[in-house]
C-alpha cells in the first residue's frame, strides 16, 4: 500500500512552492499526496500579487474528508494565513493518529507576507505544540521567537527557544546563512547537524514547502526523524541545483530532477 500524505497549505499558481510543490514532492518521492487548500495565491517568479484566504469550515471539511476515509500517514502544514486558520488546522492535527510537519511560514520567497501578525501567538500557542517537527528558517525563527541568528554558533539557541514551545524535533534551517548550506536538527538532547554545498543558483522558489513536504513524506514511509529529515534534505540539495529560470524572477526548484536521470 502507498502512505498518504496529506498537505495543508496554500495554492501557487506559478507551481513552485504551496500546494503545488507539495504534491510534486510527494510523487517525486512515491507516496500519495492529498491536499487541504487554505488560501489561493495568484503568484508568479516576481511575488504575490493577491492572496485570498478560504473560510475555516471549507478548510475543516476537506480534512476531515480525507482524513476519516481514507486515512494519512503524515500532515503537512504550510501558509495558514488567519489566527483562525491556525487554531483549526491544529486542533484537527492533535485529532490525528500521525506524524505532523509544521512549515510555520510566515513570508514568500519574495518578501510578501503570508501569515497576519495577529496569528503569531497561535502558531506559538497552538500549532507548535502539536508538530512532530517544526521546520522555520531564520526569517521565521525571528518572528516566533524573538532569537535572531547571525552565525551558525546561534542556531543552538534559535532551536532551544522554539523548542520552548512544544514541538517534539526543531530543524533549523541555516540557509540564509554564508557558507554551505548547514541546518540543525534537535530535539533539545539529540543533535544532528546536516550540512550540503551551496550551489550557485538563485532559482529557489519552493525550497521550504518542498524540504517540509520531503520529510512529510519519507515520515509516512516509516522513517524516523533524523532518517527522514536527512534524506529530504538530500533530495531538496538536488533539488536546489536542478532549480530553473521560469519567467522574470525567482524560478523553481526542480521537484523532478530525479526523473531526469541525475539521482
Amino acid at each position: 500500500m502507498i502512505p498518504g500524505v496529506l498537505t495543508v497549505a496554500g495554492s501557487d499558481s506559478g507551481g513552485g512552492a504551496g500546494i503545488q510543490a507539495d504534491l510534486k514532492t510527494m510523487l517525486a518521492l512515491g507516496v500519495h499526496g492529498m491536499s487541504v487548500v487554505t488560501a489561493v495565491t495568484a503568484q508568479n517568479s516576481l511575488g504575490v500579487q493577491g492572496a485570498w484566504e478560504l473560510p475555516v469550515e471549507a478548510v475543516r471539511a476537506q480534512y476531515r474528508s480525507v482524513v476519516d476515509d481514507i486515512g494519512v500517514q503524515a500532515v503537512k502544514t504550510g501558509m495558514l494565513a488567519s489566527a483562525e486558520l491556525v487554531e483549526a488546522v491544529a486542533e484537527l492535527i492533535a485529532g490525528t493518529d500521525a506524524p505532523a510537519v509544521v512549515d510555520p511560514v510566515g513570508v514568500s520567497k519574495h518578501g510578501d507576507a503570508l501569515l497576519a501578525a495577529s496569528a503569531l501567538d497561535s502558531v506559538r500557542t497552538k500549532l507548535l505544540p502539536v508538530a512532530t517537527v517544526a521546520t522555520p528558517n531564520l526569517d521565521e525563527v525571528a518572528q516566533i521567537t524573538g532569537v535572531r541568528v547571525e552565525s551558525e554558533r546561534e542556531m543552538r539557541e534559535a532551536a532551544a527557544a522554539v523548542l520552548e514551545y512544544g514541538p517534539r524535533w526543531v530543524l533549523i534551517k541555516g540557509g540564509h546563512l554564508p557558507g554551505d548550506a548547514v541546518d540543525l536538527l534537535t530535539d533539545g538532547s539529540d543533535e544532528h547537524w546536516l550540512r550540503a554545498p551551496r550551489h550557485d543558483n538563485r532559482h529557489t522558489h519552493g525550497t521550504g514547502c518542498t524540504l517540509a513536504s520531503a520529510i512529510a513524506s519519507e515520515l509516512a514511509k516509516g522513517r524516523s526523524v533524523p532518517e527522514a529529515v536527512a534524506e529530504a534534505k538530500q533530495y531538496v540539495t538536488g533539488a536546489v541545483a536542478a532549480g530553473f529560470a521560469l519567467g522574470g524572477g525567482i524560478g523553481p526548484v526542480d521537484h523532478g530532477w530525479r526523473f531526469r536521470g541525475d539521482g
